[in-house]
């Protein structure tokens, strides 16, 4: 199936675009709250509300500080995954798992989804991922999850819990492990009618990725599976939007349903590349026989030909910005004119936001201390990114894939020693559409003259993509710095899906 017979195939685009995986959502009044995973950046668990599931803001952040979620020692797609977030008896309550630490399940609460949030509360002996949260008739809550044992995973179980002490009340017990697809999990719970529904994600997070459905009589169940699963697969068509799954349900306040999922735009000849991490996508939801279809897909508010910018003119740093393995405070302060990054810690130090749109750009005036090196960065992770840096009055552009690094080109500063305007470019790809050589996209990386942007390395997208890459993340723009301290100063990023609106914007 795709998205239900109700469904149109066409170029469905993202309600929340670039690397946010895993949505959760849940309704108070006339307002949605959405959630969703965050991984080794900080802060962690960025929060968004919406009264159309169209056009949602960014509000905050579940897991806010260090106080919150410890990063530190967060590789590469670790760190903060899959919450879920609900409300219950006037609170928000938000449960997910940090491979990080080996913690357990944390929970978090707010009476203001915008925060502040509560200090977390541990469940250190609940080994495995993907939580969910639901209270049945008596007020008990059940948390369940993808449980791992000694032996592996063990499909989706529950327990019952006190979320005040932090006290597990039961021993695990085993709900349903899917209709046989690997690797179950993204359970969520709901009561709807005289029915328990169960919702999981299966087959995968990758192009196998699925949703499923089983009912039963309690939260507990025994729970029977949908004849029509799965409900939402995209495996083996040519839809644009690829690997959905991991869906969330919403009543709406008229009694009308929705759901929230992720998928990725993959592009490029085959095997095609997706480079923007896992995005968010919503669905029409109409019930049929006591079941749930997904049908219509809704559109975001904004069409592809606007182009999105923000700039880091304010002395407060935007919600969007984060930091992997720590924070942004951590390494970021505001200046008179700018904002100063220097490096932390053993590894060269970034900071930086989402790319959220199929093309896009930064761009900053950066001034580099004496022996210090730094400048802009498009990365999947430290071993996959191309960097445009400056260091003893010299530009470079800079390709590392896996343990291998080149300096693609070089120029000489014609500006004050120590800056420059730099600026990275992700372009439409080269080539025909069925050839080899053709790529996601293309990015080049340089620096400004006179008005006048100067390539210094151009790489196809491929080399900077999840599938090259490997993890759960997606493609970051920001700043990086490999030595010492740098200053960036005009910070603007600018995206759009449609290549000719951002090839204006480019020129203007």
């Amino acid at each position: 199936m795709t998205s239900g017979t109700d469904g149109a195939e066409g170029p469905q685009r993202p309600v929340i675009p670039g690397f946010h995986p895993d949505p959760t959502v849940c309704r108070v009044g006339d307002t949605c709250y959405l959630a969703t995973s965050s991984f080794e950046y900080g802060p962690g668990v960025p929060v968004f509300r919406s009264v159309d599931l169209r056009a949602w803001e960014q509000i905050g952040h579940a897991l806010p500080t260090a106080a919150h979620v410890d990063l530190h020692a967060a590789a590469a797609s670790s760190g903060v995954l899959a919450p879920t977030l609900r409300h219950h008896d006037g609170r928000f309550w938000l449960v997910t798992t940090n491979l990080a630490d080996d913690g357990g399940q944390l929970v978090v609460w707010a009476t203001d989804p915008a925060g502040p949030w509560s200090a977390p509360t541990r469940f250190p002996t609940l080994t495995g991922i993907d939580p969910d949260l639901a209270w049945d008739d008596d007020g008990v809550c059940h948390l369940t999850f993808a449980g791992f044992g000694p032996r592996g995973p063990e499909g989706i179980v529950q327990v019952t819990v006190d979320l005040e002490r932090g006290a597990v009340l039961s021993e695990r017990r085993h709900l349903w492990s899917g209709t046989g697809a690997k690797f179950p999990e993204a359970p969520h719970l709901y009561r709807v009618g005289s029915w328990w529904y169960l919702l999981i994600a299966e087959g995968g997070t990758e192009r196998g990725h699925a949703v499923s459905v089983a009912r039963g009589p309690s939260i507990s169940g025994p729970f029977e599976s949908f004849c029509g699963n799965p409900l939402l697969t995209r495996r083996g068509t040519d839809a644009p939007v690829q690997s959905t799954g991991h869906a969330d349900l919403v009543e709406r306040p008229d009694g009308s349903w929705a759901a929230v999922y992720h998928g990725v735009r993959a592009r490029g000849s085959s095997p095609e590349w997706h480079v923007l991490g896992r995005e968010i996508y919503a669905d029409d939801v109409t019930w049929r026989d006591g079941w749930p279809n997904f049908g219509r897909h809704l559109e975001p508010a904004a069409g592809p030909d606007v182009v999105v910018s923000e700039d880091l003119d304010d002395p407060v740093l935007p919600l969007s910005w984060v930091a992997p393995a720590g924070f942004p405070a951590d390494v970021m302060t505001r200046e008179a004119d700018g904002w100063r990054v220097t490096r932390h810690g053993a590894e060269p130090t970034f900071v930086g936001r989402r790319q959220q749109a199929l093309h896009a750009s930064l761009r900053a005036e950066v001034t580099v201390d004496e022996g210090s090196t730094g400048g802009l960065a498009l990365r999947v992770d430290a071993a996959h990114q191309i960097a445009v840096e400056c260091s003893g009055g010299v530009a470079r552009a800079v390709l590392t894939v896996g343990a291998v690094s080149s300096v693609l080109g070089e120029r000489d500063l014609v500006g004050p020693t120590g800056s420059a305007e730099l600026e990275i470019r992700v372009l439409p790809a080269d080539g025909l559409w069925w050839s080899t050589a053709r790529g996601p996209d293309r990015v080049e990386v340089g620096v400004r003259e006179g008005g006048a942007f100067v390539v210094l390395g151009s790489v196809d997208g491929r080399y900077l993509s999840t599938e090259v890459a490997g993890g759960m993340t997606g493609r970051m723009l920001g700043v990086l710095v490999s030595a010492g301290s740098v200053v960036a100063r005009g910070l603007v990023y600018a995206g759009a899906d449609d290549a000719a609106a951002f090839a204006t914007h480019l020129a203007g």
